[in-house]
């Protein structure tokens, strides 16, 4: 079963349009910095949030977060708390924010003791039966993503924010109200559609204690 996983694992990973083939405009972690005081409110001054519910941004890789950020900016991706940060960010712009972030050293977080077991299985092995992929594929067995592919890290993020990112995908599996910017592939919307609420409390519990 565990083989099935990983084989299942890297078939989504391997998927050319899980998140865009375009090159993206070379950052200057400089002109970004200049770009995110009115950020720091919500993610901290140098991308560490300190607010379980807004995502830390520091240390997490270049590609995927200009694509989030282009998703925000256009529509793409729905996040309420950040309706009108980026009107008028041209891709090069969002770039630079993209860079600077991804220069800044992520900090670290805590698994719960109680969810440590459950959440490394489903880290790990994934859930075969219920096409629930292992999360090492793609995000590395470590939690660090892969930044050229643009699969994000997870090691050190707030557990809040990624359960609820989780089911986000989970309810965008079935209509459009829920999160849909994982690309044709559904990478996310599969993964998380097969995850019960406990599972998605205990894997988002295990990646945040991951450094």
């Amino acid at each position: 079963m565990k083989i099935a996983a990983i084989l299942f694992s890297f078939a989504l990973c391997w998927a050319p349009t899980a998140f865009g083939a375009a090159t993206n405009p070379v950052g200057d972690p400089a002109a970004g910095e200049a770009q995110t005081a009115v950020c720091a409110a919500c993610h901290g001054a140098d991308g560490n949030s300190a607010v379980p519910t807004f995502p830390k941004l520091a240390g997490q890789g270049e590609k995927y977060l200009f694509k989030q950020l282009q998703d925000i900016r256009d529509g793409a991706r729905p996040v309420p708390t950040m309706a009108g940060q980026l009107d008028g960010k041209s891709d090069q712009d969002l770039a630079n924010i993209a860079a600077f972030y991804a220069s800044q050293a992520g900090s670290g977080g805590q698994t719960d003791p109680a969810l440590l077991a459950l959440g490394e299985t489903v880290y790990r092995s994934g859930i075969p039966e219920r096409n629930v992929a292992a999360c090492t594929a793609c995000h590395s067995p470590t939690g660090k993503g892969n930044a050229p592919a643009g699969f994000p890290r997870l090691a050190g993020q707030h557990a809040d924010y990624i359960a609820a990112q989780l089911v986000a995908y989970r309810k965008g599996y079935e209509d459009e109200t829920g999160r849909v910017n994982d690309g044709e592939t559904r990478i996310m919307r599969t993964t998380a559609f097969g995850l019960s609420d406990l599972e998605i409390q205990a894997v988002a519990s295990y990646v945040a204690g991951l450094n």
